[in-house]
């Protein structure tokens, strides 16, 4: 049995396609779709349509529940923060999968996949955590908070993906992996990244792909397809593009930016701002260093 693991795509239809060109040469019997497809990148609706017959066999990823959320009556104590025109960009995302039926889909993704095989570990598969989708398996992840997790969801192997960081880590018994993000890496690798499992004696050996793509051509999606053009006829620009904004710089870098700037303003008591914005970058440099771009793909056993 051979399990592909791909996550975290965020509307990048770029990334996805070679992957999945990759992935078609690699003769896996199931592809699993570990959350996230939706939102932040500049092509949304065109993953969902490219995706849409694999979400019988995906896990919910909290930027695909955001995107019923955002079509769906809500408790404006709980999710007022989604009225804040920073958002515009997953708003405008959410407006154009609505009339698709991507909306049943997201609203029907299970929390968790679990493989169960005769001669394998028992797999479970969540985008995030099982507790919770956002409760990523990360660089900080302990013995402790594993042995929480498989008292209340009993697995040998957990998979997850959120952090955008591929990850391989044993305890005792146990194993933890992260799948890594095909739609934006913060590796510092701007390559698609995605996850192979293999059931063979009698344990599940991980093989880590990264897959080159055009990175540049993501980039310039957000001119191409006119979300750009429709957020600026409603007077949308400006602030309120600067989630947008700085998921291209993600891009464009292979890092993370978005939770450190918003961590950074907050604490500098700055509103979230092209401003601001520029401020966080001038006075982080160091974050801002150009990726990796290899053009050759990458397979290991090792993150």
């Amino acid at each position: 049995m051979r399990i592909a693991l791909i996550a975290d795509i965020h509307g990048n239809i770029h990334a996805l396609e070679a992957a999945l060109d990759d992935l078609q040469r690699q003769h896996v019997d199931r592809v699993i779709v570990n959350g996230d497809f939706a939102n932040r990148g500049a092509d949304t609706l065109a993953v969902y349509q490219r995706i849409a017959p694999l979400l019988s066999d995906a896990t919910l990823g909290n930027h695909d529940d955001l995107m019923v959320i955002w079509n769906a009556p809500r408790d404006p104590a709980r999710y007022d923060w989604l009225d804040d025109r920073f958002w515009a960009g997953g708003a405008q995302a959410a407006a154009r999968l609505a009339p698709t039926g991507a909306l049943d889909q997201i609203r029907a993704l299970p929390m968790t996949v679990r493989v169960e095989l005769d001669d394998a570990p028992s797999l479970l598969i969540s985008h995030g955590s099982p507790r919770h989708y956002r409760e990523g398996y990360g660089r900080d992840v302990t013995p402790e908070l594993i042995s929480e997790i498989v008292d209340e969801y009993p697995a040998d192997v957990l998979v997850g993906s959120h952090t955008h960081r591929p990850m391989l880590k044993s305890w005792s018994r146990y194993t933890v992996m992260n799948t890594g993000a095909i739609g934006a890496s913060f590796t510092g690798d701007a390559r698609a990244h995605y996850l192979i499992l293999t059931a063979r004696a009698g344990e599940w050996a991980p093989e880590f792909r990264r897959v080159p793509y055009d990175v540049d051509a993501a980039i310039a999606s957000y001119d191409a397809n006119g979300l750009i053009d429709e957020l600026a006829a409603s007077g949308e620009l400006e602030e309120h593009l600067l989630d947008m904004y700085v998921f291209r710089e993600e891009l464009k870098h292979a890092r993370s930016f978005l939770v450190p700037y918003m961590m950074w303003a907050e604490v500098e008591g700055l509103p979230k701002s092209m401003a601001s914005w520029e401020l966080f970058r001038a006075r982080h440099q160091e974050r801002f260093a150009p990726p990796s771009r290899p053009n050759e793909i990458r397979s290991s056993s090792e993150p």
